[in-house]
Protein backbone atom coordinates (compact mmCIF):
# COMPACT_ATOMS: atom_id res chain seq x y z
CA UNK A 1 0.00 0.00 0.00
CA UNK A 2 1.32 3.44 -0.91
CA UNK A 3 2.22 5.82 1.88
CA UNK A 4 -0.51 8.24 0.80
CA UNK A 5 -3.11 5.51 1.15
CA UNK A 6 -1.82 4.52 4.59
CA UNK A 7 -2.06 8.15 5.70
CA UNK A 8 -5.61 8.55 4.36
CA UNK A 9 -6.67 5.28 5.95
CA UNK A 10 -5.20 6.39 9.29
CA UNK A 11 -7.00 9.74 9.15
CA UNK A 12 -10.26 7.93 8.39
CA UNK A 13 -9.67 5.57 11.33
CA UNK A 14 -8.89 8.48 13.64
CA UNK A 15 -12.24 10.17 12.98
CA UNK A 16 -14.30 7.11 13.91
CA UNK A 17 -16.36 7.47 17.12
CA UNK A 18 -14.38 4.82 19.01
CA UNK A 19 -10.97 6.30 18.19
CA UNK A 20 -12.15 9.81 19.06
CA UNK A 21 -13.32 8.44 22.38
CA UNK A 22 -9.88 6.94 22.97
CA UNK A 23 -8.30 10.28 22.01
CA UNK A 24 -10.07 12.02 24.92
CA UNK A 25 -8.12 10.13 27.57
CA UNK A 26 -4.60 11.30 26.57
CA UNK A 27 -6.01 14.80 26.15
CA UNK A 28 -7.51 14.91 29.65
CA UNK A 29 -4.67 13.14 31.46
CA UNK A 30 -1.96 15.25 29.76
CA UNK A 31 -3.88 18.45 30.44
CA UNK A 32 -4.33 17.59 34.14
CA UNK A 33 -0.68 16.59 34.58
CA UNK A 34 0.53 19.73 32.82
CA UNK A 35 -1.72 21.80 35.09
CA UNK A 36 -0.20 20.14 38.18
CA UNK A 37 3.37 20.49 36.87
CA UNK A 38 2.78 24.18 36.13
CA UNK A 39 1.84 24.96 39.74
CA UNK A 40 4.66 22.82 41.13
CA UNK A 41 7.25 24.61 38.97
CA UNK A 42 5.67 27.99 39.71
CA UNK A 43 5.79 27.22 43.44
CA UNK A 44 9.47 26.26 43.23
CA UNK A 45 10.20 29.46 41.33
CA UNK A 46 8.47 31.61 43.93
CA UNK A 47 10.27 29.81 46.77
CA UNK A 48 13.63 30.43 45.10
CA UNK A 49 12.70 34.08 44.80
CA UNK A 50 11.46 34.16 48.37
CA UNK A 51 13.58 37.11 49.38
CA UNK A 52 15.69 39.72 47.67
CA UNK A 53 17.71 42.36 49.52
CA UNK A 54 17.71 45.77 47.85
CA UNK A 55 20.07 48.50 49.02
CA UNK A 56 20.17 52.11 47.89
CA UNK A 57 22.11 55.18 48.99
CA UNK A 58 20.69 58.70 48.94
CA UNK A 59 22.68 61.89 49.61
CA UNK A 60 20.96 65.16 50.52
CA UNK A 61 22.36 68.59 51.46
CA UNK A 62 20.89 70.36 54.44
CA UNK A 63 22.26 73.78 55.43
CA UNK A 64 25.28 73.12 53.22
CA UNK A 65 26.09 69.87 55.00
CA UNK A 66 25.76 66.63 52.99
CA UNK A 67 23.83 63.81 54.63
CA UNK A 68 24.06 60.26 53.27
CA UNK A 69 21.36 57.71 54.06
CA UNK A 70 21.49 54.01 53.25
CA UNK A 71 18.18 52.27 52.73
CA UNK A 72 17.91 48.50 52.94
CA UNK A 73 14.73 46.72 51.95
CA UNK A 74 13.79 43.08 51.64
CA UNK A 75 11.39 42.09 48.89
CA UNK A 76 9.41 38.89 49.09
CA UNK A 77 7.40 36.75 46.67
CA UNK A 78 5.59 38.70 43.97
CA UNK A 79 7.21 41.93 45.17
CA UNK A 80 10.45 40.74 43.52
CA UNK A 81 8.76 40.44 40.15
CA UNK A 82 7.18 43.86 40.62
CA UNK A 83 10.60 45.29 41.44
CA UNK A 84 12.23 43.67 38.38
CA UNK A 85 9.38 44.76 36.13
CA UNK A 86 9.80 48.37 37.23
CA UNK A 87 12.93 48.62 35.06
CA UNK A 88 12.62 48.46 31.28
CA UNK A 89 15.70 46.29 30.69
CA UNK A 90 15.03 43.73 33.45
CA UNK A 91 11.36 43.71 32.45
CA UNK A 92 12.26 42.74 28.89
CA UNK A 93 14.72 40.06 30.07
CA UNK A 94 12.27 38.58 32.57
CA UNK A 95 9.41 38.52 30.05
CA UNK A 96 11.59 36.89 27.40
CA UNK A 97 12.85 34.20 29.79
CA UNK A 98 9.39 33.45 31.12
CA UNK A 99 7.88 32.96 27.67
CA UNK A 100 10.91 31.28 26.04
CA UNK A 101 11.83 28.86 28.81
CA UNK A 102 8.26 28.32 29.95
CA UNK A 103 7.03 27.68 26.43
CA UNK A 104 9.92 25.32 25.69
CA UNK A 105 9.45 23.30 28.88
CA UNK A 106 5.67 23.17 28.51
CA UNK A 107 5.82 21.96 24.91
CA UNK A 108 8.45 19.31 25.58
CA UNK A 109 6.80 18.14 28.78
CA UNK A 110 3.43 17.80 27.03
CA UNK A 111 4.98 15.63 24.29
CA UNK A 112 6.82 13.48 26.85
CA UNK A 113 3.69 12.95 28.97
CA UNK A 114 1.44 12.27 25.97
CA UNK A 115 3.80 9.57 24.66
CA UNK A 116 3.78 7.85 28.06
CA UNK A 117 -0.01 8.05 28.34
CA UNK A 118 -0.79 6.65 24.88
CA UNK A 119 1.45 3.69 25.65
CA UNK A 120 -1.33 2.41 27.92
CA UNK A 121 -3.87 2.73 25.09
CA UNK A 122 -1.77 1.10 22.36
CA UNK A 123 -3.15 -2.45 22.90
CA UNK A 124 -6.80 -1.40 22.51
CA UNK A 125 -6.04 0.82 19.51
CA UNK A 126 -4.11 -1.98 17.81
CA UNK A 127 -6.93 -4.46 18.45
CA UNK A 128 -9.42 -2.05 16.93
CA UNK A 129 -7.25 -1.68 13.83
CA UNK A 130 -6.98 -5.45 13.61
CA UNK A 131 -10.77 -5.81 13.83
CA UNK A 132 -11.37 -3.19 11.16
CA UNK A 133 -8.71 -4.03 8.57
CA UNK A 134 -6.49 -7.00 9.46
CA UNK A 135 -8.52 -9.83 11.04
CA UNK A 136 -6.21 -12.39 9.41
CA UNK A 137 -3.10 -10.92 11.11
CA UNK A 138 -2.55 -12.37 14.56
CA UNK A 139 -1.28 -10.00 17.26
CA UNK A 140 1.53 -11.96 18.90
CA UNK A 141 3.62 -9.38 20.74
CA UNK A 142 6.86 -9.90 22.65
CA UNK A 143 7.25 -7.76 25.77
CA UNK A 144 6.51 -7.73 29.50
CA UNK A 145 6.13 -5.08 32.18
CA UNK A 146 9.75 -5.35 33.33
CA UNK A 147 11.03 -4.85 29.79
CA UNK A 148 8.77 -1.84 29.35
CA UNK A 149 10.00 -0.23 32.58
CA UNK A 150 13.63 -0.98 31.72
CA UNK A 151 13.46 0.64 28.27
CA UNK A 152 11.42 3.57 29.56
CA UNK A 153 14.09 4.35 32.15
CA UNK A 154 16.92 3.71 29.68
CA UNK A 155 15.54 5.99 26.97
CA UNK A 156 14.66 8.70 29.49
CA UNK A 157 18.22 8.68 30.85
CA UNK A 158 19.67 8.81 27.31
CA UNK A 159 17.37 11.71 26.49
CA UNK A 160 18.50 13.66 29.57
CA UNK A 161 22.17 12.95 28.80
CA UNK A 162 21.67 14.20 25.23
CA UNK A 163 20.06 17.39 26.54
CA UNK A 164 23.17 17.98 28.68
CA UNK A 165 25.72 17.07 26.00
CA UNK A 166 24.10 19.34 23.43
CA UNK A 167 24.13 22.45 25.66
CA UNK A 168 26.99 24.13 23.68
CA UNK A 169 24.85 23.99 20.52
CA UNK A 170 21.90 25.76 22.17
CA UNK A 171 23.56 29.14 21.52
CA UNK A 172 24.23 28.59 17.81
CA UNK A 173 21.40 29.80 15.51
CA UNK A 174 19.71 27.08 13.45
CA UNK A 175 21.79 24.36 15.08
CA UNK A 176 20.04 25.11 18.36
CA UNK A 177 16.71 24.10 16.81
CA UNK A 178 18.08 20.63 16.11
CA UNK A 179 19.90 20.47 19.45
CA UNK A 180 16.75 21.36 21.39
CA UNK A 181 14.61 18.75 19.64
CA UNK A 182 16.97 15.85 18.96
CA UNK A 183 16.87 14.36 22.50
CA UNK A 184 13.08 14.39 22.71
CA UNK A 185 12.72 13.06 19.16
CA UNK A 186 15.00 10.18 20.15
CA UNK A 187 12.64 9.32 23.02
CA UNK A 188 9.56 9.92 20.85
CA UNK A 189 10.78 7.55 18.10
CA UNK A 190 11.88 4.81 20.48
CA UNK A 191 8.67 4.79 22.53
CA UNK A 192 6.25 4.90 19.59
CA UNK A 193 7.90 2.13 17.60
CA UNK A 194 8.36 0.03 20.74
CA UNK A 195 4.71 0.36 21.79
CA UNK A 196 3.39 -0.64 18.37
CA UNK A 197 5.86 -3.40 17.53
CA UNK A 198 5.73 -5.16 20.90
CA UNK A 199 1.94 -5.42 20.69
CA UNK A 200 1.99 -6.99 17.23
CA UNK A 201 5.25 -8.55 16.09
CA UNK A 202 7.42 -11.45 17.07
CA UNK A 203 10.99 -10.43 18.02
CA UNK A 204 12.26 -11.65 14.65
CA UNK A 205 9.60 -9.72 12.72
CA UNK A 206 10.43 -6.61 14.73
CA UNK A 207 14.13 -6.93 13.86
CA UNK A 208 13.37 -7.36 10.17
CA UNK A 209 11.04 -4.35 10.03
CA UNK A 210 13.53 -2.16 11.89
CA UNK A 211 16.39 -3.30 9.66
CA UNK A 212 14.74 -3.06 6.25
CA UNK A 213 12.36 -0.20 7.01
CA UNK A 214 14.38 1.92 9.45
CA UNK A 215 14.53 4.96 7.15
CA UNK A 216 10.81 4.79 6.45
CA UNK A 217 10.03 4.50 10.16
CA UNK A 218 12.26 7.46 10.99
CA UNK A 219 10.59 9.62 8.36
CA UNK A 220 7.17 8.71 9.73
CA UNK A 221 8.05 9.37 13.36
CA UNK A 222 9.85 12.58 12.36
CA UNK A 223 6.71 13.80 10.60
CA UNK A 224 4.62 12.95 13.66
CA UNK A 225 7.12 14.68 15.94
CA UNK A 226 7.03 17.85 13.84
CA UNK A 227 3.24 17.72 14.10
CA UNK A 228 3.63 17.55 17.88
CA UNK A 229 5.62 20.79 17.87
CA UNK A 230 2.48 22.70 16.92
CA UNK A 231 1.30 24.05 20.29
CA UNK A 232 -1.40 21.87 21.91
CA UNK A 233 -1.56 19.59 18.85
CA UNK A 234 -0.22 16.60 20.77
CA UNK A 235 -3.19 16.85 23.15
CA UNK A 236 -5.60 15.98 20.34
CA UNK A 237 -3.58 13.81 17.95
CA UNK A 238 -1.62 11.45 20.21
CA UNK A 239 -3.86 8.49 19.33
CA UNK A 240 -3.36 9.23 15.64
CA UNK A 241 0.35 8.45 16.05
CA UNK A 242 -0.50 4.90 17.15
CA UNK A 243 -3.08 4.53 14.38
CA UNK A 244 -0.66 5.66 11.68
CA UNK A 245 2.26 3.53 12.84
CA UNK A 246 -0.11 0.68 13.67
CA UNK A 247 -1.43 0.53 10.10
CA UNK A 248 2.14 0.68 8.80
CA UNK A 249 3.26 -2.19 11.02
CA UNK A 250 0.20 -4.33 10.24
CA UNK A 251 0.92 -4.01 6.52
CA UNK A 252 4.60 -4.90 6.95
CA UNK A 253 3.85 -7.85 9.23
CA UNK A 254 1.26 -9.12 6.78
CA UNK A 255 3.86 -8.99 3.98
CA UNK A 256 6.46 -10.82 6.08
CA UNK A 257 4.09 -13.59 7.08
CA UNK A 258 2.78 -14.04 3.53
CA UNK A 259 6.35 -14.28 2.25
CA UNK A 260 7.25 -16.81 4.93
CA UNK A 261 4.14 -18.83 4.13
CA UNK A 262 4.94 -18.84 0.40
CA UNK A 263 8.54 -19.84 1.10
CA UNK A 264 7.38 -22.71 3.30
CA UNK A 265 4.97 -23.86 0.60
CA UNK A 266 7.77 -23.89 -1.99
CA UNK A 267 10.06 -25.81 0.32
Amino acid sequence: MKEKNILLLSIKDFFTPKMLKYALLPFLVTLILMYIIFFIVAGIGIDNLATLDVQSTETTIQNGIPHTESITAQLQGSEIMQYLMSFAFTSWIATFLIYAIGGFLTLHASIFIAIIVIGFLTPVVMKELQRRHYPEVEMIGHSNIFEVIFFLIKWTVVMIVLFILLVPFYFIPLLNIIAFNLPLYYFFHKMLTFDVSTNLCTPEEDKQIRYFGKNSLRLKTLGLYLLSLIPFMVFFTAIFYIIYLGNSYFIEVKKLRNNNFNNNMIN
